[in-house]
């Protein structure tokens, strides 16, 4: 009786003991993929556009753009943050499939890089890598490149403390009796192997976590190396869906390098299962652990994957772009073309993203303001349909530029970065308030010139085109100062400020002499010839408040006294 009893305690504390270790395990795992995420993000917020323009320049060919994936992926340690990236450029138009796929297939060989310098005995460097790191967060806080290098460091550190954690918790593990069983049926079902796999990387999204799991868990006896080559083909899988689902939305574009990424992977897989047993043979020959055997197995997955696919990589893209037809539709023009959720993890990229999609609105404004002149002018009724559908459009866009502004992570911006978000969201706001100036007052000024059928003198006519112009100019001079941010043009900006103040009462002058003078046309347009100037002052300052914030981070301009806004109630 007292050896049963002492029998099942046994079990019992073995079962708990179990239970413990897995639970650190999942802990490891979890500090893995967030040191994974602050090496990803700290060198993608230090070097993100210069990573791209890496992406960028070197996609001539597939060979170099096979280079530019292995270079670019192996800094930010994820095939799935190059995977964005190029989705980005496709949904652009910057570059194509072909060469899109090619970088894709130089990201897969990279991670497995990755993977084999991260299976050495590496710990002696985790202390070094968390001092550094803190250390320099802690004296670049608000450092702007150095932060997010500190913190990059600091998850290399966070990256070798949790595989030594795993290492060290996995080793029990393999005198368990319970895993193994669980485990083994795995290696006589292929498919429910690979499935297993690409879920578990998926929901860990992230294949180098995966496979560095599987690893560990070969290199403690949980698993056999077929077994474990299996999970390896599954974890590959499974990494492909992870990037192809988060650019499903992103457009046609994007999607023919994803799906051809994962055409690539089905197909090296389908053909890597028969020969399991083969390999497995072949690499147990070799004198390394089962733990670097499954991570050369990985390695060779995807060089096999590159010679395979990189000859043929021009007809795997004429593929690719069958399948996903462009659609005939025309695009929406309230849709943002460049504002993207992926680049948000980097606030150099996305803040350069809004500003784009914010000077894409300035010029359908600039367009809107042209065409009221064009349709005083000719008394087009419908050329003002137009401008309104315009300012929908207009209105669509601030909101999408706003909201996506509030998307950008506010701890990763340094000073300056924070300067430039208020920059983009006050230009973009006043743009908005242009157009609804446009909308609401002038469109109304020009349609009851039409209906009352009443023309303009020939001399206050000119005066509202030359002041049209003026203002015009402007409005071109702020869309260079916005991009520029050069102090000396918003210093012009503001000077031109007091001409156009100088032109207008010109004109009054003018137009009350010519009242005095009782010409008829002066007479009967009265109302509307001081309306329209009185609109084109208030256009003009929203316009000139685009120098003030340019001005207010450069010190020889500090005295600049920003004048008040115009109330959009009494304006």
């Amino acid at each position: 009786m007292n050896s049963l009893y002492n029998q099942n305690n046994n079990k019992q504390g073995r079962t708990i003991s179990i239970t413990l270790i897995l639970f650190k395990i999942i802990g490891g795992v979890a500090l893995l993929l967030w040191g994974t995420r602050m090496v990803k993000l700290g060198f993608t917020r230090a070097y993100a556009t210069s990573l791209r323009q890496v992406i960028a320049k070197n996609t001539k060919n597939r060979f170099t753009a096979f280079l530019s994936g292995l270079g670019v992926t192996a800094v930010l340690q994820s095939s799935t943050a190059t995977a964005l990236v190029l989705s980005s450029f496709a949904s652009k138009g910057m570059i194509g499939t072909a060469a899109g796929l090619a970088v894709m297939i130089g990201a897969d060989v990279s991670t497995t890089l990755v993977a084999q310098i991260l299976t050495f005995d590496l710990s002696w460097l985790m202390p070094a890598f968390l001092v550094c790191g803190v250390t320099l967060h802690h004296f670049y806080e608000h450092g702007g490149r150095n932060k997010h290098l500190a913190r990059a460091l600091i998850g290399l550190g966070l990256i070798l403390l949790s595989l030594s954690t795993i290492k060290q918790t996995a080793l029990p593990l393999g005198e368990s009796e319970i895993l193994p069983l669980l485990l083994k049926p795995l290696e006589k079902e292929p498919m429910l192997a690979l499935l297993f796999a690409g879920l578990l990387t998926w929901l860990l999204h992230s294949s180098l976590a995966s496979v560095l799991i599987i690893s560990s868990f070969a290199g403690s006896g949980i698993i056999s190396l077929k077994l474990g080559m299996l999970l390896v083909l599954g974890a590959n899988l499974g990494g492909s869906i992870i990037p192809l689902a988060m650019t499903f939305k992103m457009g046609v574009a994007a999607r023919r390098i994803t799906s051809g990424n994962t055409i690539m992977r089905i197909i090296t897989v389908l053909l890597m299962v028969p020969l399991i047993p083969l390999i497995s043979v072949l690499f147990g020959d070799l004198p390394t652990t089962t733990a670097r055997e499954i991570v050369h197995f990985h390695t060779f997955f995807n060089i096999v994957l590159a010679l395979i696919f990189l000859p043929v990589i021009p007809v795997l893209a004429t593929f690719c772009e069958k399948i996903n037809k462009e659609g005939e539709q025309q695009a929406d023009p309230s849709t943002p073309q460049y504002l993207n959720d992926a680049d948000l993890h980097s606030p150099t990229i996305a803040l350069a993203a809004a500003a784009r999609e914010t000077l894409r609105m300035a010029e359908i404004v600039e367009d809107m303001f042209v065409d009221t002149m064009r349709a005083l002018k000719k008394d087009n009724e419908k050329l003002l349909e137009q401008i309104h559908e315009r300012d929908d459009v207009v209105d669509e866009l601030h909101n999408q530029i706003k909201l996506y502004l509030t998307k950008v992570n506010e701890e990763a911006l340094d000073p300056k970065e924070s300067d430039r978000l208020l920059q983009i969201l006050g230009f973009s706001t006043n743009l908005e308030h242009i157009g609804d100036i446009i909308d609401n007052s002038l469109i109304d000024i020009v349609k009851a010139k039409i209906t009352s059928n009443h023309r303009f003198s020939e001399e206050g006519f000119i005066e509202i085109t030359a002041f049209h112009q003026a203002i015009l100019n402007n409005l071109k001079l702020a869309q260079t100062i916005f991009i520029s941010q050069d102090p000396k043009l918003a210093r012009q900006l503001v000077e031109g400020k007091k001409t156009v103040r100088e032109a207008e009462k010109k004109s009054t002058e003018q137009h009350i002499k010519r009242l005095r003078e009782r010409v008829a046309d002066t007479m009967s347009t009265s109302a509307l010839h001081t309306d329209i100037i009185r609109d084109f002052r208030r256009i003009n300052s929203h316009i000139t408040t685009v120098a003030y914030s340019i001005l207010d981070t450069a010190e020889q301009y500090k005295d600049v006294r920003r004048p008040e806004i115009p109330d959009e109630q009494t304006a």
